[in-house]
C-alpha cells in the first residue's frame, strides 16, 4: 500500500522507522514546519523530518491544513492509507481522502484517556498499567473504532519519560500489526462505544505550567504520582527559601509527624525531605532556580539554608 505518514516528536519517529524496517512504502511524511528555537533562534526541524530527510522521504509541512496548495500536493500521492503518530487534529478533507482512512496510534487503552497527555495523566493518576491503541479517525478526536491495542504495565518508580519510552516502543509495534491487517483485510473495527464501562470515562488534557505546582496538603501517594507524572517535563514546582525549585525525582515515605505539611527537613549531606499530610517526600533529583539540574548529594554540597535543619517551603 501506499502510505502517507504525519507526526512530528521522537514518538512518532519510532513508528515510521518500523514502518520503513517492515518494508512498507512511506511514500510522504507531514509534519510541523521548522520554527525557531534555543538561545540562538536557530531553525529547527521536528525530529520526524530528520528521519524522514535521512531516508529520502519526501515531506510536505502544511502551515494550514486545509490550505488548497497542501490538499492538493497530499492527494498527488494517491494513497491507500495515512497513517497518524503525534500530530495536529486533522479535517475531515484530510483523513477521509485515503480509500482505507486514517490510522491514528494513541498512547493509552482507548476510551480511557483520550487527549494531549495521556501519559502524563496515567502516572498521575497512580495506574498500574496503560497501552497503546490503533483507531480510525472520525470526527470527534480519539473517538474513532479501535483495530488494536496492547498493554504495557507502569512500575511505581515510572516517570512520564520511562512510561514514553515503553509505548513508544509498543506503539511501533502496534502500527506494523495494524498497516499489515488492513492490507489483508483482517480488520474489525470496534466501536468505543462498545467499550464504554459504566463509570465515567479518564481524560487527558492539556497539563499546563501552572498544574504542575505541588499542594504539600495532600497525601504522599498523589504527590509522588504528580512528580513522576510531570518528569521530566514540563516538571513539578514548589519554593526553596522563596527560590523556585523543579523536582524530577523523589521516593515517599509514609510516616505519621507532626510537622506543618510543607516543611523540610535535611541533614545538609544526603537528604532532603518534605512533610505531607501523612509522610514525606524525599527529594532525589532537583533543579534550583538558576542552576542546573542535579543529585540530592550535590545539591546539598553547594546549598546554604536559611536554616540548616528545618523550615517551611
Amino acid at each position: 500500500m501506499r502510505i502517507i505518514f504525519m507526526g512530528t516528536p521522537e514518538f512518532a519517529v519510532a513508528s515510521l522507522k518500523a514502518l520503513i524496517d517492515a518494508g512498507e512504502n512511506v511514500v510522504a511524511v507531514v509534519t510541523v514546519p521548522d520554527k525557531p528555537a534555543g538561545r540562538g533562534q536557530k531553525m529547527h526541524e521536528s525530529a520526524v523530518k530528520v528521519f524522514a530527510k535521512e531516508h529520502q522521504i519526501p515531506v510536505l509541512q502544511p502551515v494550514k491544513l486545509r490550505d488548497p496548495e497542501f490538499i492538493a500536493a497530499l492527494r498527488s500521492y494517491q494513497a491507500d492509507l495515512q497513517v497518524v503518530v503525534a500530530f495536529r487534529m486533522l479535517p475531515e478533507m484530510v483523513w477521509d481522502m485515503p480509500k482505507h482512512g486514517t490510522v491514528n496510534v494513541h498512547a493509552s487503552l482507548l476510551p480511557n484517556y483520550r487527549g494531549a497527555a495521556p501519559i502524563n495523566w496515567a502516572v498521575i493518576n497512580g495506574e498500574k498499567k496503560s497501552g497503546v491503541t490503533t483507531f480510525l479517525l472520525q470526527h470527534e478526536i480519539d473517538t474513532g473504532n479501535i483495530l488494536f491495542a496492547d498493554e504495557v504495565e507502569i512500575a511505581d518508580t515510572d516517570d512520564a519519560g520511562i512510561l514514553h519510552d515503553k509505548l513508544m516502543e509498543k506503539g511501533a509495534q502496534l502500527i506494523v500489526k495494524t498497516v499489515d491487517a488492513i492490507r489483508d483485510g483482517n480488520i474489525n473495527p470496534v466501536p468505543q462505544d462498545d467499550l464504554l464501562a459504566a463509570e465515567d470515562v479518564k481524560h487527558a488534557p492539556k497539563i499546563f505550567k501552572e498544574d504542575g505546582e505541588i499542594d504539600w496538603n495532600k497525601d504522599t501517594a498523589s504527590i509522588y504520582n504528580k512528580i513522576r507524572g510531570l518528569s521530566p517535563y514540563p516538571t513539578a514546582f514548589t519554593k526553596l527559601d522563596n527560590k523556585g525549585l523543579k523536582i524530577f525525582q523523589t521516593s515517599k515515605e509514609i510516616k505519621a509527624h507532626d510537622l506543618i505539611p510543607g516543611t523540610y527537613v535535611t541533614d545538609g549531606k544526603n537528604l532532603l525531605k518534605v512533610a505531607t499530610n501523612d509522610g514525606y517526600i524525599h527529594l532525589l533529583s532537583i533543579q534550583i532556580e538558576g542552576k542546573k539540574r542535579m543529585l540530592i548529594a550535590d545539591f546539598l554540597r553547594g546549598y546554604r539554608f536559611e536554616d540548616p535543619k528545618i523550615q517551611n517551603i
